[in-house]
């Protein structure tokens, strides 16, 4: 004698399979591409905020071999001393009000007052949280 007839083996599979939803499988195709999206507009929004830091600084007036030349001298720098006084000048740089850091970084650059015509970046706006 069986314990268990066939008929009820089927009866019990057929209820565990109505009850048993299977989850939808990931579209890991999807979300690289969203993903990739993703890196492309930070690394686009990254470009933008340097060059926008590049003009609200005035260094968009010096020619573009020194400014090379500045940035590669600070990129190889080892000295922290340097590169802490350096920081210490960017902090304030942000910590300044729009206005009066395009005005001295207009003076700094080339000794004229920044043009009062010229729209402000938000960059000049956005402080560190």
């Amino acid at each position: 004698m069986p314990l268990i007839d066939c008929s009820d083996i089927w009866f019990v599979l057929h209820t565990q399979a109505e009850d048993y939803v299977m989850r939808k499988p990931r579209d890991f195709d999807a979300e690289l591409k969203a993903l990739n999206s993703k890196a492309k507009l930070l690394r686009d929004r990254k470009l933008v905020q340097l060059g926008e830091l590049v003009v609200a600084t005035g260094a968009d007036t010096l020619p573009i071999e020194t400014l090379a030349g500045a940035l590669l001298a600070a990129v190889k720098a080892n000295d922290r001393a340097t590169q802490e006084a350096w920081r210490k000048s960017g902090a304030a740089f942000f910590q300044r009000t729009p206005r009066s850091a395009a005005i001295n970084a207009g003076r700094d650059a080339g000794g004229a007052a920044a043009d009062s015509g010229s729209a402000q970046s938000p960059a000049v706006d956005a402080r560190p949280a």
